[in-house]
């Protein structure tokens, strides 16, 4: 049997103490979880590019998205905790996060090297943006350590942005 108090506190939201107000506190966690979802859905599509990668170029691709792919991976942990330390909660399932991505997936068979480059660019610049649009509503809210972050985040997703234009580039 549970005692009241246990269950009491099994019934309590997960919040973790913080001066940020509740509206603020509210839309940065659901920015941040959505983020999760995206960058979680490029992550894949970066895997599942590099899994099915071939031709001429195959090894520097190969590795190229190999290294882009730990990159994401890497970012997810970080911004999952971000949502946790600024009082909220984030993903739950894959469930969860496929309804909340805005990065498309690609389930085709069947995808040449240079699509797989140019999707992965436009989804890089796509995540830049939505990258831009956390960055204002964290800066407005006064929530400076996910503001200095997303900056970071910011850099780095342009520089997969520029690998991407630059290797696909037919000089």
């Amino acid at each position: 049997m549970s005692s009241p108090s246990l269950m009491n506190r099994r019934l309590a939201p997960l919040t973790t103490p913080t001066d940020l107000g509740a509206i603020a506190r509210h839309e940065i966690c659901a920015s941040l979880t959505a983020l999760l979802a995206d960058v979680l859905a490029l992550y894949l599509k970066t895997k599942n590019f590099h899994w099915h990668m071939s031709g001429r170029n195959f090894r520097d691709y190969h590795l190229l998205l190999d290294e882009q792919a730990d990159e994401l991976l890497a970012l997810t942990d970080v911004i999952a905790e971000r949502a946790r330390k600024v009082g909220g909660t984030t993903l739950r399932s894959l469930g969860h996060a496929t309804r909340l991505q805005r990065i498309p997936d690609n389930d085709a068979d069947f995808v040449t090297p240079d699509d797989m480059l140019a999707e992965l660019r436009e989804d890089n610049k796509q995540l830049v943006s939505i990258l831009r649009q956390l960055h204002g509503t964290t800066a407005e809210n006064n929530d400076v350590a996910t503001t200095s972050l997303i900056e970071t985040w910011i850099d780095e997703a342009e520089r997969r942005v520029w690998f991407l234009f630059e290797i696909s580039r037919n000089l």
